[in-house]
């Protein structure tokens, strides 16, 4: 299936509503076994257009490494905030993720007028915002949030994994690959998985 660009309809559409600086905002590695859930959130420049934007799930790693680098030096604002194990843990994955997207909006320097968030809406969030299904491949702003969250957790496992290389963190991410949870039958959890999210079996 060819991949198709995120759009930048959604914002534009805000803009003549008076929203200057709108803001995408996305996580990444909810549903693993291993390493923090991270947001992204991303005020592009309406002025300085980046091609090529999509959901970082449909790109090669070397395309969200090309554009993760053309995001960041072009962007209004960008922040990527993770949220740890121990605190996934703490408060449920749900919780945690949206913890994850509140902080890496008001991480934003300047501060959004409006918020675009990938499938839901984030409690307390002190600016309007709006919920887009399929947001990641919708929305470029969207798109651009969940590029730069992804590359920056995809780096943290890597160097990760050359802290302890056990788990094969830099090849499955934290995912529940067969190779990962070969190893954690092997040695157990390590202090980077959640106990809270147990692989179906």
């Amino acid at each position: 299936m060819a991949r198709v660009s995120a759009r930048r309809t959604i914002e534009n559409a805000l803009r003549r509503y008076g929203f200057v600086r709108v803001a995408g905002v996305d996580e990444v590695g909810r549903g693993c076994l291993a390493g923090p859930v991270m947001a992204g959130a991303v005020i592009l420049d309406p002025e300085r257009r980046i091609d090529g934007l999509a959901d970082s799930k449909l790109l090669t790693a070397a395309h969200r490494e090309l554009l993760h680098e053309e995001i960041t030096g072009k962007a209004i604002a960008w922040a990527v905030v993770s949220v740890t194990p121990d605190e996934i843990d703490r408060i449920n994955i749900h919780q945690a993720t949206l913890q994850a997207m509140r902080r890496a909006v008001l991480a934003l320097a300047p501060l959004p007028d409006a918020v675009l968030v990938d499938a839901f809406r984030i409690p307390s969030l002190p600016m309007a915002q709006r919920g887009v299904i399929g947001g990641d491949r919708r929305s470029s702003v969207i798109a651009a949030a969940s590029i730069v969250a992804k590359v920056t957790r995809d780096r943290m496992m890597r160097a990760l994994h050359a802290s302890d290389p056990r788990y094969g963190f830099d090849r499955h991410k934290g995912y529940a690959t067969a190779d990962h949870l070969a190893a954690v039958a092997r040695f157990g959890y390590s202090p980077l998985h959640r106990r809270s999210c147990r692989p179906a079996t």
